[in-house]
């Protein structure tokens, strides 16, 4: 497999690039708008062809590159069907399996931080998005967050995977690239250590964070997948 872990410094935001090596077939996690040359630049490096664009929810925080990428390389975009994105190419429920060449990657259900958001599972490692983040876990105060919910997300479909499951998230503000699901359930603040759906439901609700910046600008252009609606 080819991969590549990107970085989007403005909304400290992580993308991902996966490709296979024999079909040079590629796909990419949670691109970013205003990082398109770079990736088109990647996959030319690389000799690799954009098949999908993979989302993990509706960002808040900065607007997706997946309409971008459609119209200029003939990507398809992939949401949940519950993340209001309407103009995905394929809205995908829990347990589908998408394949990329000869990678095999299937859609976990994680809501919580919202209604649609999604992990991708592969045979070594998840792409957690905002739900499970390195040390801590994205918040719940907006977009249908429910902290409870989120809770059960992370337990019920995270922490049952292989303990040595590498953990890829969303964001990261400390300057961490990866974990481990069995790191995550002995040290991260809000979940680790055995706490209890309860105490987890406590700690969010006392988190009183600002605003999201991004959120009134991308909130609505991630709707339309990024480009302007008609």
């Amino acid at each position: 497999m080819i991969f590549r872990q990107l970085f989007e410094t403005e909304t400290s935001t992580y993308s991902y690039l996966l490709g296979c090596e024999r079909s040079r077939r590629a796909c990419l996690i949670d691109p970013v708008a205003s990082e398109l040359p770079i990736y088109i630049d990647l996959l030319q490096s690389l000799n690799l062809k954009l098949i999908y664009t993979f989302e993990t929810h509706v960002h808040a925080d900065h607007i997706t590159g997946a309409g971008l990428l459609r119209e200029k390389l003939g990507s398809k975009s992939v949401v949940h069907r519950d993340a209001g994105a309407l103009c995905a190419d394929l809205l995908v429920t829990d347990g589908v399996l998408l394949q990329v060449g000869d990678l095999d990657i299937q859609v976990r259900h994680t809501p919580g931080h919202t209604g649609g958001c999604v992990s991708y599972v592969m045979a070594d490692r998840v792409f957690t998005g905002d739900a499970l983040l390195i040390g801590g876990s994205g918040r719940t105060d907006f977009q249908q967050g429910d902290a409870g919910q989120l809770y059960d997300s992370i337990t019920g479909k995270l922490f049952t995977l292989p303990p040595d499951t590498l953990v890829y998230p969303g964001h990261d503000y400390q300057g961490n690239t990866v974990s481990t699901i069995k790191q995550e359930m002995a040290k991260n603040t809000r979940l680790g250590q055995g706490r209890t759906r309860a105490e987890f439901i406590g700690i969010m609700s006392e988190l009183k964070l600002a605003y999201p910046k991004f959120i009134d600008q991308a909130l609505p252009a991630n709707q339309s997948c990024g480009t302007p609606a008609e």
